[in-house]
């Protein structure tokens, strides 16, 4: 069995408003993607890594996992327009790179979420060899309101109910790649989630445990927590 973790980097990083995108940004004096790159480096049933990387950022990308010594690296593709033509372009480039994948499993995760801990990626790991798949979340604790206009609502959801989604996701390569084709077969063009376009094509989605601190950094103030996360240890006294 083969394990590659498939990171998506395409993210232009609108909402950030800086003049580069936000996978690339340094926070003490590492960029964002290495953080994420790292963890998956260092977990040992993690055999390869992939990145579908925003187009003219790859030379840049190659020269940083170099620096910092991110030797599972097999391949950096060019993302898409849409988070699932970013991971089209790096499963293809997978299929492409490999004589049989019938025994690869796929891990994918935002480049962007670098908090992800190696009991996540284990955790997820052994989810899919139970389960066949498995999707990173964590329960909803907020109460969600469903509003049409954005002002006012008169309907609540049961949080009890409710898991947000997170990366990563793993599942069989060949089941991924399938729904993959079809979907485009389809003109399916724009489910950004993989877990989204597998239960759209009838596959039930399985849970591993995610956590608060795993963040995707979208914002300035995700940065801000990033950087506090970084820094911060858990107090002695605190039962885990």
């Amino acid at each position: 069995m083969t394990t590659i973790a498939l990171l998506t980097a395409g993210g232009t990083g609108t909402r950030m408003h800086q003049d580069i995108p936000k996978q690339f940004l340094t926070v003490e004096n590492k960029p964002i993607i290495i953080y994420t790159l790292d963890a998956f480096q260092r977990h040992p049933s993690i055999d390869e890594i992939y990145v579908s990387c925003l187009k003219g950022w790859d030379t840049i990308l190659d020269a940083y996992t170099k620096q910092f010594n991110i030797s599972k690296l097999k391949r950096i593709t060019i993302g898409g327009d849409t988070g699932q033509e970013s991971i089209y372009n790096g499963l293809k480039a997978i299929e492409e790179d490999h004589e049989s994948t019938k025994d690869i499993v796929v891990m994918v995760h935002d480049g962007n979420r670098p908090m992800v801990s190696q009991d996540i990626i284990t955790d997820n790991l052994v989810k899919q060899s139970e389960c066949g798949s498995a999707v990173t979340v964590i329960p909803t604790t907020e109460v969600v309101f469903v509003s049409e206009n954005g002002k006012d609502s008169n309907y609540g959801l049961n949080r009890d109910k409710l898991w947000r989604t997170q990366t990563p996701h793993s599942y069989k390569f060949n089941e991924l790649w399938e729904v993959h084709n079809r979907a485009n077969e389809d003109g399916v063009k724009n489910m950004a989630a993989s877990c989204s376009l597998m239960q759209k094509y009838g596959y039930t989605t399985y849970f591993s445990r995610g956590s608060e601190k795993n963040i995707k950094i979208t914002t300035i103030e995700d940065i801000e927590i990033f950087k506090a996360l970084l820094t911060t240890k858990s107090d002695e006294w605190i039962k885990k």
